[in-house]
């Protein structure tokens, strides 16, 4: 049962929408991982997160930056010069923990679930997703009322936004009705359409590395279920 909550299939969707026309231009930017991106990536990660699914912690990785600076930026260099994703990194250890003093375990909200991620495949995402946030504040590709995970925007931000749209509709000499509709967009993110990503990436003119390495990323990813006693 918790599998087929937490890991179903993908939503089926209509994408007959999707232009099949060619985009002949994308924005350049370099594809070369650089050692500081990887350093200020590995230094801002906390200590004392749980381990990785092979029990290696950010305490180990932050004390041996110095010896594996060099070697791990070669091989993150060869994965996106080849778009490729390693296998190994696409493999996932979930644990699953029950929520305390609660009556009734057969509700599947009564659980948490916890993912251990590679350690080094989390580093290379997040210089990844880095650069992709780079890029679209620096093309304006976001809407101005997205709020999360952006620099600089923060929840004052969202709830000054709200406030001043209110008061908007309020001064309208035309008497509006306000409503607000609020979509938990976390618990979509198994469920995200590929084909619909990698084709936004496409018509954003994103560079081709990152779309191929993306498309790389998103396949044939691997979880598995471990329980508390």
């Amino acid at each position: 049962m918790l599998w087929k909550k937490f890991f179903s299939s993908s939503f089926q969707a209509n994408i007959s929408n999707i232009s099949k026309s060619f985009i002949s231009l994308t924005m350049s930017f370099n594809s070369v991982l650089l050692q500081d991106e990887m350093r200020q990536m590995i230094q801002q990660v906390k200590v004392d997160k749980a381990s990785d699914a092979f029990e290696i912690s950010n305490k180990v990785l932050q004390a041996s930056l110095t010896e594996l600076t060099s070697i791990l930026i070669s091989l993150f260099n060869a994965y996106v010069t080849h778009k490729y994703h390693l296998k190994q990194f696409k493999k996932a250890q979930t644990i699953v923990l029950r929520k305390s003093k609660k009556s009734n375990y057969i509700d599947l909200k009564m659980y948490w679930l916890i993912a251990l991620l590679d350690i080094m495949s989390k580093t290379l995402e997040s210089i990844m997703i880095k650069r992709l946030n780079d890029i679209t504040e620096t093309h304006h590709m976001l809407s101005n009322a997205q709020m999360r995970a952006r620099c600089k925007q923060f929840m004052i931000s969202a709830l000054n936004l709200l406030v001043n749209q209110v008061h908007a509709v309020w001064d309208c000499k035309i008497k509006y009705v306000i409503f607000m509709l609020s979509l938990n967009i976390i618990e979509m993110f198994n469920h995200v359409l590929h084909t619909r990503l990698l084709h936004t990436l496409r018509m954003k003119r994103t560079s081709n590395y990152i779309i191929k390495w993306t498309c790389s990323f998103l396949k044939d990813r691997e979880s598995s279920l471990t329980f508390n006693e």
